[in-house]
C-alpha cells in the first residue's frame, strides 16, 4: 500500500510499505477513505525527530470503511463505515471508564511514562503506524472504531478522529460561564473550531488571536471578535482587556503550543537538537527541553483573575519555566491534556448529522491526494495558500 512516511527533519515521502494484517482477534483493518493533516503533525516534520525512525507511518486522523475483522470482532463487519479517535484506546479499563482515554491504562507507553498510544505519533506514543495511508490496523475492534452512517460525506464526521473533541474538550475544560467571554490563541484547526464550539455552546464573546490574515479573516466570517498580533504586539493584552470589562476574558484556550512564535532562545535549543545524534537529542529533549512558551505566558498575562486557561496546544518541555508567582497571585486555574476522544461523542455526533451549525461541511481548505502529501506538509507548515485544514484521499 502507499503510506506517508518519515525520513528526517522536513522529510516526509508516500512510500509502497507492506498492507496491515489481522494481529489478535479483535482487530479490523480499515480501508481509510479520507485523513486529516493535523497542526500536532508538525511537531513531527520539525522537532520531534529524535522520536521517530525512518519509515514510520504518520497520521491520526483517519476514517474509512472496515474492509476485514477479525475473528471475535462482533460489533462491526466488513462495509461498514468508522471513524477511528487518534487515542488507542481500549475501552473497558478504569481511565476509560473515567472517561479519560488518553490515559488508557491498556494502552499507556510506560516505557516513556507516557499515557495512551497514539496512532502515527512516535516513539514516546508507542509507535504505532498512522493513519495517512491506504489501510489501518486498528485494535478493539469492538470498542475504539466510531461507527457513522452511510450517505453524508466523509467531512460530516472525519473531525471526530481529533478536531472536534479536542477542540470540545478545550471549551469543556475553559469553563465559559453562560454569556461569558472566552479568547484564542491560534485559529489553526483546533482553535478555529474552539472558537466555533465556544460560540455555539453560548459564550457571549469569543475573541480569536493570529497573525495570519487568512485565518483571521476565516474567524471573522463565524462572527468571532479578532485581534492581529502583528498589529498590536505588546499593546495586545490592554486592547483585550478593553472589550472585556477591563477585567480580561473569563477563559482562554492555548491552541498553540511548543511551537509558538517568539521565544527566540527556546526556538533555538529546540533547533539545536535536530543537529545531535537521536539517542543525545532525545534525552536532551526529554530531560532539559525547553518549549516557546509564547502563547502560554500571553495566555496567563490575558485571563482575568480567577479565570480559567484550557492548554490544547501540545507541549513537550521537562524544563519549562512557569510564571508561578503571577498565576499564584492571578489565582488562575489552568486544565489540560489530549483529548478524550470517545468522551465527547455522544455530544458531538448530534451535531453532524443536523444542520451542520459548526460548520464542517466546508471547514477544509484543502482537500489533496495523499500523493501530494509532501508538498501539504511544507505548505501547511510555511502557513502557505490560506491553508487551515488539509484532508487527503488515499
Amino acid at each position: 500500500m502507499k503510506a506517508l512516511t518519515w525520513h528526517g527533519k522536513r522529510d516526509v515521502r508516500v512510500d509502497t510499505v507492506p498492507d496491515p494484517s489481522i494481529q489478535d482477534p479483535t482487530d479490523v483493518i480499515v480501508r481509510v477513505t479520507t485523513t486529516g493533516l493535523c497542526g500536532s503533525d508538525l511537531h513531527l516534520y520539525e522537532v520531534l525527530g529524535p522520536f521517530l525512525e525512518a519509515g514510520d507511518i504518520l497520521g491520526h486522523e483517519p476514517m474509512g470503511l472496515v474492509e476485514e475483522a477479525g475473528p471475535d470482532v462482533t460489533a462491526l463487519r466488513p462495509g461498514d463505515r468508522v471513524v477511528i479517535p487518534f487515542n488507542v484506546s481500549c475501552g473497558t479499563c478504569f481511565m476509560c471508564g473515567q472517561g479519560l482515554h488518553s490515559q488508557c491504562e491498556t494502552t499507556q507507553v510506560r516505557e516513556h511514562g507516557s499515557g495512551a498510544a497514539l496512532f502515527g505519533y512516535t516513539k514516546l506514543y508507542g509507535q504505532v503506524p498512522g493513519g495517512q495511508a491506504e489501510y489501518l490496523r486498528v485494535p478493539f475492534g469492538n470498542t475504539l472504531p466510531i461507527a457513522v452512517p452511510p450517505g453524508p460525506s466523509d467531512e460530516r464526521f472525519v473531525y471526530l478522529s481529533d478536531v472536534l473533541p479536542t477542540a470540545w474538550q478545550a471549551v469543556e475544560y475553559a469553563a465559559v460561564p453562560p454569556g461569558g467571554s472566552v479568547a484564542v490563541l491560534g485559529l489553526g484547526p483546533i482553535g478555529d473550531m474552539a472558537a466555533r464550539i465556544a460560540a455555539h455552546r453560548g459564550a457571549g464573546t469569543v475573541i480569536g488571536i493570529d497573525l495570519v490574515p487568512e485565518r483571521l479573516r476565516r474567524a471573522q466570517a463565524r462572527g468571532v471578535r479578532t485581534f492581529d498580533l502583528n498589529e498590536y504586539g505588546d499593546t495586545l493584552a490592554d486592547a483585550v482587556r478593553d472589550v472585556t470589562g477591563g477585567r480580561g476574558p473569563d477563559s482562554v484556550i492555548d491552541a498553540v503550543g511548543m511551537e509558538a512564535h517568539g521565544a527566540a532562545l527556546a526556538k533555538g535549543m529546540q533547533q539545536a537538537t535536530t543537529f545531535l545524534p537521536d539517542a543525545l537529542a532525545a534525552k536532551m529533549m526529554r530531560r532539559a527541553g525547553v518549549d516557546r512558551l509564547s502563547a502560554l505566558h500571553l495566555a496567563i498575562d490575558l485571563v482575568r483573575r480567577g479565570g480559567t486557561i484550557s492548554l490544547s496546544g501540545v507541549y513537550g518541555g521537562m524544563a519549562d519555566p512557569l510564571p508561578l508567582l503571577t498565576m499564584f497571585d492571578k489565582q488562575v486555574q489552568l486544565r489540560m491534556g489530549q483529548a478524550n476522544v470517545w468522551r465527547w461523542v455522544d455530544d458531538l455526533l448530534p451535531l453532524l448529522t443536523d444542520n451542520d451549525p459548526l460548520g464542517v461541511e466546508d471547514f477544509a481548505t484543502h482537500r489533496l491526494p495523499l500523493a501530494e502529501a509532501p508538498a501539504a506538509y511544507e505548505m501547511f507548515q510555511k502557513k502557505q495558500d490560506g491553508a487551515v485544514k488539509v484532508l487527503f484521499t488515499p
